[in-house]
């Protein structure tokens, strides 16, 4: 009977670097969208920035935007955090903060869009 290699690790592989390119397209959709308005001149002064943002569409897409931003950040700060920290506790310690730091910044940037 041949004996199972037992494989450890994240596995993450082809889905965290699908997730980056995707992520990094979401937010250069997004960065163009603003340089667009800010050259068409639709954000020129504090009133037409903030109706800009007062629209429902560019809310949901800003929001969209700040999602991918957090996932681009949390699969590449994770990597660097399993490549660079050997020990357990702090890493899973700096995990949990990154992540509860995340979810703070999705909540900061909900309570601002719906704001305006």
């Amino acid at each position: 009977m041949a004996s199972r290699r037992i494989v450890t690790g994240a596995h993450y592989g082809l889905k965290d670097w699908l997730a980056q390119r995707i992520t990094a397209v979401v937010l250069l959709v997004y960065t163009l969208i603003l340089i667009g308005a800010v050259s068409l001149g639709a954000a020129a002064s504090y009133d037409q920035w903030a109706g800009l943002f007062g629209q429902g569409w560019f809310k949901i897409i800003t929001l969209l935007a700040m999602l991918a931003l957090c996932w681009h950040a949390w699969v590449g700060v994770r990597d660097i955090y399993m490549d660079y920290i050997k020990p357990t506790a702090i890493r899973l310690s700096l995990q949990v903060l990154t992540i509860i730091g995340l979810i703070a910044y999705l909540c900061w940037t909900v309570l601002i869009l719906w704001k305006v």
